[in-house]
């Protein structure tokens, strides 16, 4: 009795076991695979800021230029009474510094203008030790034939012309007892009746009298260089503007010249490359030329 019992009972049992058994392999085989969840990326905060930028001015042929006004424009300072100075740094279109442009603008009610020339050129320090000017910059071009320097076009120093006036092309700087002037010589040549103290010669005019682009684009060489411009502006005051890292072409320099803020009525390219240099006295300030100058402007207090 206790044999079939007992056989009973373990059948029970086995097929039981079987059964769990063949449970637990289902569930294992039916249950889905484990999914991994990506891990977000993640989520900034941050709120971006929109900056206007300034507007751009666009010069052919190369990227294009703005000036920031917060980092890059000081604005008008007065070192003294009719003398003015300002920087303007300009940026191309990825807002990297390309140039420096210096700007000092003269009333001639406090200042007069001169031009010396010596056949032996000297450094700006050496010019302003020697004629206590105010300041001393680069003049126009100059020729050098037997180790002997002389400038071109014509020149009149304390009253004496000499050389030959440019013909058809050019500017020139005009001084009388009244002051300075600057001209372009296709609209007014010089006449040699005419009773001036001193007067350079220089060329191309980058702004045209009445303030209009002087050397367009059918004359762009893309040649780049240091710069050194003369200009007058509608209130006749007189500018000096110098470019020292050599970003401007000719063309370029035209029409940042026209398009800026200056209220220019004319300007005049005067020697640049090595010779663009300029000297203030007080307070001191240079950008040295690479060579010394035998021919430069040079101004004095009234």
């Amino acid at each position: 009795m206790y044999k079939p019992l007992s056989r009973t009972i373990y059948l029970s049992l086995f097929i039981t076991w079987v059964g769990v058994f063949a449970s637990s392999i289902y569930y294992i085989k039916a249950a889905p695979a484990a999914t991994t969840i990506p891990t977000p990326a993640a989520v900034s905060t941050f709120t971006p800021v929109t900056t206007v930028p300034p507007t751009p001015t666009t010069i052919e042929g190369v990227a294009t230029i703005q000036t920031i006004p917060e980092t890059g424009d000081t604005g008008w300072s007065i070192l003294q009474p009719g003398l003015e100075r300002r920087l303007i740094k300009i940026y191309n279109g990825e807002n990297q510094p390309v140039e420096s442009v210096y700007v000092w603008r003269l009333d001639q009610k406090h200042f007069r203008l001169d031009v010396a020339f010596d056949a032996t050129p000297k450094t700006l320090e050496s010019w302003q030790k020697e004629t206590n000017a105010s300041m001393v910059v680069d003049g126009g071009y100059y020729s050098i034939e037997n180790e002997r320097y002389f400038p071109d076009g014509l020149t009149i120093i304390n009253g004496q012309a000499s050389g030959r006036s440019f013909n058809g092309h050019g500017g020139m700087l005009a001084i009388d007892e009244s002051g300075a002037e600057l001209r372009w010589l296709v609209e007014r040549p010089y006449q040699p009746g005419e009773r001036l103290q001193a007067a350079l010669q220089a060329f191309p005019i980058l702004v045209k009298p009445g303030g209009q682009l002087g050397f367009g684009p059918e004359r762009e060489n893309h040649v780049r260089a240091r710069r050194t411009v003369i200009a007058q502006d509608k209130e006749g005051r007189i500018l000096f503007i110098v470019a020292p890292q050599g970003h401007f072409t000719l063309h370029q320099l035209s029409v940042y010249l026209t398009e800026s803020d200056l209220n220019l009525d004319i300007a005049v390219n005067l020697d640049g490359g090595g010779s663009t240099g300029i000297l203030v006295a007080n307070p001191r300030e240079i950008i040295p030329p690479a060579r010394p100058l035998p021919f430069v402007i040079l101004a004095y207090p009234r």
